[in-house]
């Protein structure tokens, strides 16, 4: 197969697991709370389907594989409706913070499942054939869930952060501070692709997400070697 293909085969899986998962997630969480509306519309499935947005799940993300650049993507936001919470602004934040939080489990169940195949060849070997392109798509899964977690995280709406740090600040500063969603998708293309395109040694995602994911990464590979009974040198 040609390597081109067979990594961007290993990685759409992955990605697309994760991104699902961590929409699903907000909505389960959001049901939890007194909010139907994903429910109700019928996006708490695992159906991939009814969640990729063609451009954020798809075009996006090979891109940035192609260019050797973070791999990130996005999937149709599951629908929450903040007047039907319990407790809007304590809620939001756990809304918010469930997608990330499921990103952080499943590259956990990652690290111990690929510990397991690898515990299953002799000597900590890399497995050949078919074992290595499965391992090769659970590397992917747990390092693209770390990733998401953590770039989900910063506070520029949309992303989850910003519900976060929304809900954190006085009433006056969150309202201030929640009208720039209405400008948020403009912002995100202005910081994290405009301007480290135009100004060298701008990288907000390679300053500051890169260096928290490579050492969250390296705490999951741990448990992976663990679990596959391999010792560290």
């Amino acid at each position: 197969m040609n390597d081109t293909l067979y990594q961007a085969a290993a990685l759409i899986v992955p990605l697309v697991v994760a991104i699902v998962f961590h929409e699903v997630a907000h909505g389960r969480m959001a049901r939890l709370l007194g909010d139907p509306t994903a429910a109700e519309m019928r996006r708490l499935s695992l159906n991939p389907l009814r969640h990729i947005d063609p451009i954020g799940t798809v075009v996006v993300p090979g891109m940035l594989a192609l260019a050797h650049l973070p791999v990130f993507g996005w999937a149709k936001p599951v629908p929450v409706d903040f007047r039907r919470l319990g407790n809007p602004r304590r809620d939001m934040m756990l809304v918010a913070a469930a997608g990330p939080g499921s990103n952080l489990i499943l590259a956990g169940i990652g690290a111990v499942l690929l510990g397991l195949l690898v515990r299953g060849f002799a000597g900590g070997e890399s497995p050949p054939g078919l074992a290595g392109f499965v391992a090769l798509n659970l590397v992917n899964f747990l390092t693209i869930n770390i990733f998401l977690a953590l770039f989900n995280l910063l506070p520029i709406p949309p992303f989850d952060g910003s519900h976060i740090v929304e809900g954190l600040l006085p009433m006056r500063l969150a309202r201030a501070y929640g009208r720039v969603r209405q400008v948020g998708f403009a912002l995100v293309l202005v910081v994290l692709i405009v301007l480290p395109s135009l100004i060298p040694g701008f990288a907000p995602v390679g300053k500051v997400v890169v260096p928290p994911v490579q050492w969250l990464t390296g705490y999951y590979f741990a448990l992976a070697e663990l679990v596959a009974g391999v010792t560290g040198s």
